[in-house]
């Protein structure tokens, strides 16, 4: 294989591998920020159930005030219920008796629904405070995860940078300033291969010869299309993919 051409195809694996690396590390800030938006759904869900609960405890706390008021005044009308002097007064006290008995009863059935909104009120905040506990951990260990994942592509990228400017030093300028350009234009891919007398990424079909001419690796070669530079792997012939066309 072409010197320069071997060392294009090691260029573009590196920088291939670099462009993911960074791509991935672009990444982290949207992948905390869906962390954090995990976590704040499952907090949210707490303090919903906490506030449902709170309001069901002062809910229950204002009936039974106003039992505690009806029981008052069921207790002053029996008092005068004792010293009433006519039917008719009697009949009254009586009257008040009867409402403030029934106010009571009412009353006492809300309590008792309140209490009993209240075990389910607080089943759910307890499952919501397992599920918040539950993503804490989750996300600690995602967030623990990509750190050490993006620990790995900084390392990798610190290893590419040496090894890439190694090989730029054994190019010829013109090789390289011809590599740079294509990749700026082909979005970061200057180099492509020829399989079945295609270019690979562009996928435009080589003139025979042309391609004839890149099964030998043995010059630098463009595709005509996209201008990357061409070169054929060996083993596709060895795996009987590929046969040479017809001149």
């Amino acid at each position: 294989m072409h010197a320069d051409l071997k060392r294009l195809i090691a260029l573009q694996q590196l920088d291939s591998t670099a462009d993911d690396a960074r791509r991935h590390l672009a990444e982290e800030p949207e992948r905390q920020r869906d962390f954090d938006d995990r976590l704040a759904a499952a907090r949210q869900r707490v303090d919903v159930a906490n506030t449902r609960l709170s309001e069901n405890m002062e809910t229950r706390r204002a009936i039974e005030k106003d039992v505690a008021v009806h029981q008052g005044r069921l207790s002053k009308f029996r008092d005068q219920l004792m010293s009433v002097k006519t039917n008719v007064e009697y009949l009254a006290v009586q009257k008040e008796i009867e409402f403030a008995q029934k106010e009571v009863r009412s009353l006492e059935d809300k309590v008792l629904e309140a209490m009993l909104a209240a075990d389910e009120l607080s089943d759910h905040l307890k499952q919501a405070e397992a599920a918040l506990t539950d993503v804490e951990k989750k996300v600690n260990a995602d967030r623990r995860t990509l750190d050490q994942h993006n620990s790995t592509l900084r390392e990798t990228l610190e290893r590419i940078s040496h090894e890439r400017d190694e090989l730029i030093g054994t190019l010829e300028g013109g090789v390289l300033e011809m590599f740079e350009l294509v990749a700026s234009r082909r979005n970061g891919v200057a180099v492509a291969e020829a399989k079945d007398g295609v270019c690979t990424i562009c996928h435009v079909r080589l003139r025979p010869q042309v391609f004839n001419d890149v099964m030998q690796n043995a010059k630098m070669i463009q595709c005509d299309s996209c201008q990357r530079f061409l070169y054929f792997s060996p083993s596709q012939t060895a795996a009987g993919h590929t046969q040479p066309p017809a001149p």
